[in-house]
C-alpha cells in the first residue's frame, strides 16, 4: 500500500491532498486560535498569524522528512520536553484567548492582547501536538518509498501542505470575524472566547492519554 502510494501520479496526489486537507481544515489548535484571533483582532490583524502556520507548517514538514524527526525520537529526553512545553504553551495561549477582552463601542477599539505574530506561529507548530500527528503520518504514508524517505515526494507533500493550508485557515479567521459580527454584546463574545480557550485545551486530550 505505502510503496504504491510513494509511487507517484494521481492516485498519490488525491490521496495526499485528502489526507493534507483533513488535517489542515479539521478542528485542532491553529485553527482554534485563529478563530479567536478573528473574533477578537480581525482579520486584517490576524494575517500574519495565518502565514506562520502557513509556511511553517510545511518547513517542519521538510526538515523532518530529512531526518530532524529520527534525531528527535533517538532522543527521547529531547523530545518529551518539546511535548511537554508544548502543553505547557498550549494552556498559557488558552489563557490569552479565556481573558481576551473583545473591542466594544465603548473602548475606542482597543483589545487586550495581541495576535500571535509570523514568527511565534511559525515556531507554534513544533510543540503542537496535532502538527505532529500530521507531518509523521504524512511522511511515513506518503514519501516512503523501497529505499527509505523520498526528498522529491516530501517536498511535494510540503507543497501540497501550503497550498491547502492558507485557505483553511483564511476560512477559520474568517468564522472567527463573522461571529464576531453576531455576537455583538461584549459578554457574548468573552463567552465565545472561554469556549474557544476550553476546546484548545480539549486537544491535548489525546496527548495526555498517550
Amino acid at each position: 500500500m505505502t510503496q504504491s502510494i510513494a509511487g507517484g501520479g494521481l492516485y498519490w496526489l488525491a490521496a495526499a491532498s485528502a489526507f493534507t486537507f483533513s488535517m489542515a481544515a479539521s478542528p485542532g489548535p491553529n485553527n482554534t486560535m485563529l478563530a479567536a484571533s478573528g473574533a477578537n483582532f480581525g482579520f486584517a490583524r490576524t494575517i500574519p498569524h495565518i502565514l506562520g502556520i502557513s509556511f511553517g507548517f510545511p518547513v517542519m514538514c521538510v526538515l523532518v522528512g530529512v531526518g530532524l524527526g529520527e534525531v528527535l525520537r533517538a532522543n527521547p529526553a529531547v523530545y518529551q520536553a518539546m511535548k511537554w512545553v508544548g502543553a505547557g504553551y498550549l494552556l498559557w495561549l488558552a489563557w490569552r484567548i479565556a481573558t481576551s477582552r473583545p473591542a466594544t463601542g465603548t473602548d475606542n477599539g482597543t483589545t487586550r492582547g495581541r495576535p500571535l505574530r509570523f514568527h511565534e506561529a511559525a515556531l507554534f507548530q513544533w510543540v503542537n501536538p496535532k502538527a505532529w500527528m500530521a507531518v509523521t503520518g504524512g511522511i511515513a504514508t506518503f514519501t516512503t518509498g523501497t529505499s527509505g524517505i523520498e526528498i522529491d515526494l516530501v517536498l511535494t507533500l510540503a507543497g501540497i501542505f501550503l497550498l491547502i493550508t492558507v485557505p483553511s485557515t483564511s476560512c477559520w479567521t474568517a468564522l472567527g470575524v463573522g461571529v464576531a459580527r453576531v455576537l455583538r454584546h461584549g459578554t457574548a463574545l468573552r463567552i465565545f472566547n472561554w469556549c474557544m480557550a476550553a476546546l484548545l485545551v480539549g486537544s491535548l486530550l489525546p496527548f495526555l492519554a498517550e
